[in-house]
């Protein structure tokens, strides 16, 4: 059975486990690239990464990004954020609907 895992700063994450989710408090770059790898070859099929941590290790995440699994999914924490998470939200609806979903609101 495929498992969900979130990862970040201990803060921003510690309440995903009351929903049943898998967390892993990283800091660290080199640690959290690790970390990805390892839930990447245990049948982890949706790993959520706060926005900030990712900036730190995009070149691992790039690595999954033409795999089927994990899915990857920026999401954003309690501080540090960049806008990535919505913003790849935007570019998977665009990409699957051909079109701008936030064009004309109020961004």
């Amino acid at each position: 059975m495929y498992k969900a895992a979130v990862m970040g700063d201990y803060d921003s994450i510690y309440g995903f486990a009351t929903i049943g989710l898998e967390t892993f408090a990283e800091t660290d770059p080199d640690k959290a690239s690790e970390t990805l790898d390892r839930l990447a070859q245990n049948e982890f099929a949706v790993v959520y990464i706060t926005e900030s941590l990712a900036a730190k290790i995009q070149k691992t995440i790039d690595k999954y990004k033409e795999t089927m699994l994990p899915s990857i999914i920026l999401i954003p924490g309690i501080s540090d954020n960049t806008g990535a998470g919505v913003e790849g939200v935007k570019k998977s609806v665009e990409q699957a609907i051909g079109s701008d979903i936030l064009f004309g609101s109020n961004q």
